[in-house]
């Protein structure tokens, strides 16, 4: 097993397999890090998926480097900002789903779409922190906006209401909940990685079914 060390900041690192290079040159060892937000992705996050008056302040949040199996068959590095007290598990979690293989299409910070949850999901971009609040509920915080949510292949696991309403629009093929590539299933194995930190899924909900998000409360 091979141990990186950061400069400063590190909360938790995590990796298996034999000791390789660069992801990006076809390693299949799992690499993860969770570090406090350094300064230039804290200028990145200002003004907009962060902004003064959200629940939570950079303190509280730590910046993840993940290893993850992409939909092109190939180990790529991915970027989440989550609580700082879910940081050590999230990467164990992501450590569980490189085991499995399970693809993600891609995992970048929200800030690359505008902290825009539309486009990020549009982009079937995976995707935990974001300041913001509840779909349809004005004032009332997300919990993307304390660092304690996460959405996994928006488009493969769309968000679907009782009357059919279905975001990303993308994803109205596979409300239906078929055996794609990146589809997650009740009592599967990506549920399972989550429900090992303590995070429920809600494809769990009565209605609306959202397929692709997984929090620490459950809501």
């Amino acid at each position: 097993m091979k141990v990186l060390l950061a400069l400063f900041g590190v909360v938790g690192l995590l990796a298996s397999g034999p000791a390789a290079a660069d992801p990006s040159r076809g390693t299949t060892a799992f690499q993860g890090s969770a570090e406090r937000i350094d300064v230039a992705t804290r200028e990145r996050m200002s003004g907009v998926s962060w902004r003064p008056g959200c629940p939570v302040g950079f303190g509280e949040l730590r910046l993840l480097t993940v290893s993850h199996w992409g939909f092109d068959g190939r180990v790529h590095r991915g970027r989440l900002v989550v609580h700082r007290d879910y940081a050590t598990g999230m990467v164990g979690a992501m450590r569980k789903l490189f085991r499995l293989r399970y693809p993600i299409r891609r995992m970048r910070l929200v800030d690359a779409y505008g902290a825009d949850d539309h486009r990020s999901m549009g982009a079937d971009n995976t995707s935990a922190f974001n300041c913001r609040y509840v779909a349809g509920s004005p004032g009332v915080w997300s919990e993307h906006a304390y660092g304690r949510a996460i959405d996994v292949n928006p488009v493969e696991n769309p968000y679907v209401t009782e009357s059919g309403y279905v975001s990303p629009p993308a994803g109205a093929r596979f409300a239906d909940r078929g055996h794609a590539k990146g589809v997650i299933h009740r009592g599967g194995p990506v549920v399972s990685a989550f429900a090992a930190i303590g995070w429920e899924w809600g494809g769990n909900w009565f209605w609306p079914k959202d397929y692709q998000h997984f929090s620490a409360t459950g809501s």
